[in-house]
């Protein structure tokens, strides 16, 4: 646990009771704060209540008098669509709001670095797809060399919830939008972007306030070392803002296309990674032969990652080694089975069209499973990029509506997950891969885009008998 500094004596409101608010409460207690704990579920402020803590209504007369700051959790919107009650009282009442990844680096360098040869570093990866692999990936070649790290944010444990750093660790931070959007204290040693597409619209009042809330670790947090996909506009903007000049170290642009080389480069093609410095090719790695990282998409990450630990001191050799130990994460181009020549690969994680487009990207003679809630932002980008492609078959309560957009792909209405993976089964011949990669959210069927890639998984595993 990471002890909240600076608010002994404090009391301070924490609203959701989460696995980050929990560890946000307990966080505030060890750092001799009172924790004034609220959920809108009544089982989650029994758990707490069971841990000593103090139940406050946010919506009772005077809630706010003598609360310090209040701590929200990421998922409980603050601005759009319409701040959470609490969160608006509390505005009212001119009582500060953050969040725990806030209190998490404003609390992280107030231990005992002094006595440390080597200080703690962060390193934190944003961005609308890719984050949780890179951010995994990061971990795995420093570990693999021999480095103390901890993985934390949005995959893993909650950010108070880790350890505090020994003598030269590493913590590495995957935060979404919501994290970084509310949080006042931003500042990781290096920061990470890998890409950005429409997501989460509706939370942050359309793709300007979005792309803002990412820019803020960049903005804000001014990091020693900048890794920014280019290969989009506001990755350019970014990098653009980062940088003194076009030789300027800090930023190491990553891109699927040839840059300008006046600087620190990472430009993967045709399944190779090279580091360029003012144009010299400095290393290279063959990405082909990696398993856990399949496709251009998985290639962007690994360059991501590679920026990163290279910042940080890695040798490439080994960060080469990490990439061939590296397994990859589940529900994202999880290769799940081979049966009779053809390969089942679970994506539930491609949420968006982006995410599926990339996706699709990467294998050839696919049987697609598509499908679910759509999202906001359109889904015009899928039809053009589905070129390997054999046949859809499509799930959700609305599969009908949903492959209105497929255009001219031969496509089958299934509905359900168990239907769909036992008709593209029959259908696949050798050398097709079965590829669940929705380009839609879960929740029409599921709970979770986890819950709907066990499902896939489940429904696979009996093929096999």
């Amino acid at each position: 646990m990471i002890p909240v500094q600076g608010v002994d004596g404090w009391r301070v409101a924490v609203l959701g009771l989460g696995r980050s608010g929990m560890a946000t409460a307990r966080a505030l207690r060890a750092g001799g704060a009172e924790a004034l704990c609220w959920d809108d579920g009544a089982a989650a402020r029994e758990t707490a209540l069971a841990e000593g803590f103090t139940i406050w209504d946010p919506m009772a007369a005077e809630a706010f008098e003598g609360v310090a700051c209040l701590i929200t959790s990421p998922g409980i919107a603050h601005l759009y669509p319409a701040p959470h009650r609490a969160i608006a009282a509390a505005r009212m009442a001119g009582v500060p709001v953050d969040n725990d990844v806030g209190l998490f680096f404003r609390s992280l360098g107030m231990g005992d670095w002094a006595g440390m040869d080597v200080p703690p570093r962060v390193v934190a990866i944003t961005g609308s797809n890719g984050k949780s692999t890179t951010s995994a990936l990061i971990a795995h070649i420093l570990a693999a060399a021999g480095w103390s790290v901890q993985l934390a944010g949005n995959i893993g444990r909650g950010v108070l919830d880790i350890d505090p750093p020994e003598d030269g660790g590493v913590v590495v931070l995957e935060l979404s939008s919501y994290q970084i959007e509310l949080a006042r204290a931003l500042t990781p040693d290096v920061a990470v972007f890998t890409n950005l597409s429409p997501d989460h619209l509706d939370r942050h009042g359309g793709m300007g306030g979005y792309f803002a809330a990412k820019r803020r670790l960049f903005a804000e947090g001014g990091p020693d070392r900048a890794v920014i996909g280019v290969d989009e506009i506001e990755g350019q903007y970014i990098a653009n803002q980062m940088a003194e000049g076009p030789t300027d170290a800090r930023v190491i642009r990553v891109s699927q296309a040839k840059l300008s080389g006046l600087g620190w480069d990472l430009v993967t093609r045709k399944g190779w990674l090279s580091e360029l410095r003012k144009g010299r090719q400095v290393a290279s790695i063959d990405l082909r032969g990696v398993a856990g990282l399949p496709g251009a998409h998985n290639h962007q990450n690994a360059a991501c990652a590679y920026g990163a630990c290279r910042a940080l001191g890695l040798a490439p050799k080994d960060i080469e080694m990490g990439f061939h130990s590296f397994q990859g994460l589940p529900h994202r181009s999880q290769r799940v089975a081979e049966i009779g020549g053809v390969s089942f690969v679970n994506d539930s994680k491609a949420t968006n069209v982006d995410a599926a487009v990339k996706a699709l990207g990467a294998f050839e003679r696919i049987r697609w499973i598509c499908g679910g809630l759509e999202k906001e932002g359109g889904m015009d980008a899928l039809a053009p990029a589905a070129g390997a492609v054999v046949k859809a078959y499509v799930i959700g309560r609305e599969a009908a509506a949903f492959a209105l957009h497929l255009g001219d792909i031969p496509h089958e209405i299934c509905g359900d997950m168990a239907t769909a993976v036992a008709r593209a089964a029959a259908d696949a011949q050798p050398g097709d891969t079965v590829l669940l990669a929705p380009a839609a959210a879960s929740f029409d069927q599921y709970d979770s885009f986890e819950h709907r890639g066990r499902d896939f998984m489940d429904q696979v595993g009996r093929l096999k008998g």
